[in-house]
This record gives C-alpha cells, sequence and structure tokens, in this order.
C-alpha cells in the first residue's frame, strides 16, 4: 500500500528511455523535498539514423543529476546491452560515483572504461546474481529475469515510502540458452509482500502472446545449414551469446568452423568466456583465417544485421572486406529482428547481397529469432505475480506506453502513469502525480568531445551538408576592393568557373560600391554586406541557402 509521510518523498523522473526506445537513463529520489538522496539505474546510448552528419553515438542529458551529483549515491546497472550501460564511458566524469552490477555486465563495462584516461579513478563493486545491497536509503535486490544478454536483472527497489520494482529488460523464457530460468518465486514473494510501483518494459507490447525461447529457432537454424554447399554467413546482435550458442552447435553438428567477423563480436565472447559462459563452446576463429577454410565448412558469425555501414556484413557485401569474400551460391542469414528506423538501411543491405548472387534468408522467412522482450501475455503475467499500486511504462515510444498502460489497468492497478522524459513523478508520500520538470535532452558524441544536439556546431554542420558552404575572401586597401573576389565552395557548384559564381562577385561588388566610406572602413559592416548579398546571390542563381562566411584581409 502507498504509505503515508509528513517530510519524505520518493521520486522517479526518467531522463531518457520514456516516450523512446534506447538510451535509458532513470533516477530515483529519495529524502526531503529540496534535499534528496539519488541513485541512476541504468546509463545507456542510442545511434544515430544517420540524420547526424558525423555523429554515430547519442547520450541522454545528466545535467539535472550532475547538478545533485553531491547526493548521488551510485549508478546500477541493470544488464549489459549498450542502451543500459553504454553512456557510462562518456558521462562518467560528470557524475564520479560508484557502479554497482553483476560479473557478465561490469566484464563488458571495463572494456569500455579501457578505452578511457580515468578508468582507474571508477569505483565499481560486483553485486552477485540475486544479491542484495545497500546505498544509502535504497535496499536494493537483485531479481534474475531471461533476455537476449547474460545476467539480466530486474532490481527491488526498498525504501521508507515503499518498494519499486525495475525491471529492465527481460522477457519469460521457459527454456534459456544461456543462464537460468526467470526468478518468478521471488516475484511473487515481492508481489505478496506488496509492491508499491512498477517501472516495466513497453517494447513489445503490441506482440500478442510471448515472445517464445531461444531454444524454439535451433531446428530452423539447422535446416538453413545442413546439406548446404557454400559458405554460410548469420547476422545476429553481438551481445546475444544465447544465439551464438546456438549458431555454433548448429556449425558443430555441420563440421563447420565458425568465424567472427566484426570487434564487437570478439569482445563480447571474450567477456562470456571470463564469466563461464560458451565454456563448451569450442573457440572461435578470427577474420584471417576464414580465406583457408573450405566454403561448405566454414560458418561465418557477422556484425551488422541492422545495416551499419561500418559493420562487418556491409563491408562484405560492398566487397570492402579485407579478409572474407561472399559469391553467388553463397548464405546469409539474418538471425535479428529490424530495430525501427533501420528498414532503409537494411534493404539496402539485402539487396546489395542479392545483387551478388547470394541467397538471404530472413526472420519474415522462418523462425530464426525471438525478442528478448516480453510480449502481451508476459506483461499480463508480470502484473499477476507483482501486483503494483503503481505502474509507470517505460522503454518504448509513446504508443507502446499507452498502450501498456492498457494493460495494466486491464489487471487492476489502480494508477497508471504514461511519463516523458523530465518528469518527476512523486510515488510517494499520498496520490502519485506529476509534481515537477527538470531538464532532459540530448548530447552527441563528436570525435573526442561531447557536445549538445541542439547546438550551433550540429545546425552549422546540417545546413552545410544540405545547401553547401562558401568563403568569400575580400582584400581592401582602404575602403576600396583590392584584386579579383575570392570564391571557395563546398557542395555547391561543379566548378570554380561556375556562372553563379561570377553573379556573386558582381553582386558583392555593386552592394559595396553602395556604402559610405565609413561604412567601408567598418569590418564588422562590410563583411555582413557580403555575407548577405552572396547569400541571396547563390539562393537567387542556385536555389540553395548555403553558410557564407567572409574573410576580410586589408592592406596598407
Amino acid at each position: 500500500m502507498i504509505q503515508s509521510l509528513e517530510t519524505e518523498e520518493l521520486v522517479f523522473i526518467p531522463l531518457g528511455g520514456a516516450g523512446e526506445i534506447g538510451m535509458n537513463l532513470n533516477l530515483y529520489g529519495y529524502g526531503h523535498k529540496d534535499n534528496k538522496d539519488w541513485i541512476i539505474v541504468d546509463l545507456g546510448v542510442t545511434f544515430s539514423k544517420g540524420d547526424l552528419p558525423g555523429v554515430e553515438v547519442i547520450l541522454p542529458d545528466p545535467l539535472f543529476i550532475e547538478q545533485h551529483r553531491k547526493r548521488l549515491l551510485g549508478i546500477v546497472l541493470t544488464h549489459a546491452h549498450e542502451d543500459h550501460i553504454g553512456a557510462v564511458q562518456y558521462l562518467w566524469p560528470k557524475l564520479k560515483c560508484p557502479i554497482f552490477a553483476t560479473s557478465f555486465t561490469l566484464s563488458v563495462l571495463r572494456r569500455k572504461l579501457a578505452e578511457t584516461n580515468f578508468a582507474e579513478k571508477v569505483k565499481i563493486i560486483e553485486v552477485p546474481l540475486a544479491g542484495n545491497f545497500n546505498i544509502g536509503p535504497f535496499k536494493m535486490e537483485l531479481i534474475t529475469l531471461t533476455h537476449s544478454i547474460p545476467e539480466p536483472n530486474a532490481i527491488a527497489i526498498t525504501t521508507p515510502a515503499g518498494t519499486v520494482m525495475h525491471t529492465g529488460d527481460w522477457k519469460f523464457d521457459p527454456d534459456p540458452i544461456v543462464g537460468p530460468v526467470a526468478d518468478e518465486d521471488t516475484l511473487r514473494h515481492f508481489g505478496d509482500s506488496g509492491i508499491l510501483a512498477m517501472v516495466c518494459d513497453s517494447t513489445n507490447v503490441f506482440s500478442q502472446g510471448s515472445s517464445g525461447s531461444e531454444s524454439d529457432i535451433y531446428d530452423n537454424l539447422s535446416k538453413l545449414v545442413t546439406g548446404y554447399k557454400g559458405r554460410v554467413a548469420v547476422a545476429c546482435f553481438a551481445s546475444n551469446i544465447a544465439r551464438l550458442q546456438t549458431i555454433a552447435a548448429v556449425a558443430k553438428e555441420n563440421s563447420r568452423k565458425v568465424v567472427l567477423a566484426g570487434r564487437s563480436l570478439r569482445r563480447i565472447t571474450n567477456a562470456a568466456r571470463e564469466n563461464g559462459y560458451l565454456a563448451e563452446t569450442p573457440a572461435f576463429l578470427d577474420e584471417e583465417e576464414a580465406g583457408s577454410i573450405p566454403g561448405d565448412k566454414v560458418l561465418i558469425i557477422c556484425t551488422g544485421s541492422q545495416g551499419e555501414p561500418r559493420a562487418a556484413l556491409a563491408r562484405i557485401a560492398n566487397n570492402d572486406h579485407s579478409r572474407i569474400k561472399l559469391e553467388a551460391g553463397d548464405r546469409v542469414i539474418f538471425s535479428s529482428r529490424i530495430i525501427p528506423g533501420n528498414e532503409s538501411a537494411i534493404n539496402q543491405l539485402q539487396n546489395n547481397l542479392i545483387k551478388l548472387g547470394i541467397d538471404v534468408v530472413t526472420a519474415e522467412d522462418i523462425l530464426i529469432h525471438v525478442s528478448g522482450h516480453p510480449a502481451r501475455d508476459e506483461i499480463t503475467q508480470m502484473y499477476h505475480y507483482v501486483r503494483p499500486q503503481i505502474a509507470v511504462p517505460v522503454h518504448g515510444e509513446f504508443k507502446h506506453l499507452q498502450e501498456h498502460a492498457k494493460i495494466a489497468k486491464n489487471c487492476q492497478v489502480p494508477y497508471t502513469q504514461v511519463i516523458e522524459n523530465g518528469m518527476v513523478m512523486r510515488l510517494a508520500p499520498g496520490h502519485p502525480t506529476i509534481v515537477d520538470h527538470v531538464p532532459s535532452g540530448r548530447l552527441v558524441v563528436d570525435g573526442n568531445r561531447i557536445i549538445p544536439i541542439d547546438g550551433e556546431v550540429l545546425r552549422s554542420r546540417t545546413r552545410t551538408m544540405w545547401n553547401g558552404f562558401a568563403v568569400i575572401t575580400l582584400i581592401m586597401k582602404g575602403i576600396d576592393l583590392n584584386g579579383e573576389i575570392e570564391i571557395s565552395t563546398t557542395g555547391l557548384v561543379e566548378d570554380d568557373n561556375d556562372p553563379s559564381l561570377c553573379q556573386v562577385r558582381l553582386a558583392v561588388k555593386k552592394a559595396l560600391s553602395k556604402l559610405q566610406s565609413t561604412q567601408l572602413r567598418d569590418d564588422k559592416f562590410v563583411s555582413e554586406e557580403a555575407r548577405v548579398t552572396a547569400r541571396r546571390t547563390l539562393h537567387s542563381t542556385l536555389g540553395k541557402r548555403p553558410v557564407v562566411r567572409i574573410h576580410l584581409v586589408r592592406i596598407d
């Protein structure tokens, strides 16, 4: 039941992952209204869809919790997927607090931190599976679930105001290939003890039934490999250790050796073996060994199932991979789902493979992929186990959150809240409600720096990408132009002899000729008059509004 407290409250604030799939950053605060202790649950990234030039990695903006860093007690990671841990290596210097996670998640994280210059400063606390630990006023208990990566955990977060069940990413897989089944007994125990709120995954809320078991796909993968004479490549998510184990078993059954193509595959399998996973699976071969194995004796596991242009499979499809070649008569199996937004890139990749005469098989053709997220029946079962007073759907777009809220209401949850990033939701005391909004937004990794997604750098870069760029050099002696106006462009004209550039020169000369002598001695005035005139002329001649910069040089 919701408890009544006079002076202390429990709040939940998503800064990422509410109204979107990915980039999770969840805050829990407990204490007096303006003097709370805080914990972060998950700190992940999302990836650019190609609309941000020069940007691949997008981060949640932690400004609010950065401002409360003195009372930030720790970061708790539910599992090792990029959208839950990928931002740690970029944002930890802004937060500087301990990190809590299980062994496999920490193996993956340590490899990421090794690429930074602050790895030695990070305090890391390893928590055993089903472990209990305290962080200030937050009593934490991990609950083992199943997902598409080892060691996924729900967290029961207990405070004097009540207990929140934070599910992380999960499903109920009755026969997982890697790791134990979900600890449904502990979920029922917490439900019997009384749960204030559940913050729950919404990704597959529109999928009917259950998500299926990882063990269900073995036979179909085997059918696609058995008896095939050419090379076989399988594209899958690198983090899906169970899928890698299944593929390896299929390869062994067909006397094929497994080659890994993609650095992320090598990193994740090394982390898995460190923690006792893949123990019965023979060592995988490196890319350079693929060429020496007969086609009917090799199976290649590739990164790039989502059409990522620099991943192994895209380079293979473009005949741009230095060690691995596929040709007519070979087969590529996409043992993965299409993440929304990647449809175009995946279609292009598959078309490139088909042009080479390669047989392409996807999950639309045969059951060769099951999701790691719960479908409707599993979500309903979770509510029957936990029976919270409050339902807070997360990890989904707004349509997912709204549909999840309907399921919760049908499960007799007294209160549901469709929340978005930056909302401050008071869970207790009293009636749960949105009490405030805090800054939320996005940052991007741009080279070796982090910049705002809506800042001038990306705005200018995007304008340049769409409209081109021009630099106009004016040399002035006193109040007169000295020599010809020089124009350099990018993305505007085919060559420097384009007639539109001649028109720009004439227009700028005419505009300057109309200025008074005092104006001609003012560098800022001259530069702005030349810039506006040049941009207006380029728009009239080319139909573009390029970024224009003036380089004004004065000589004696």
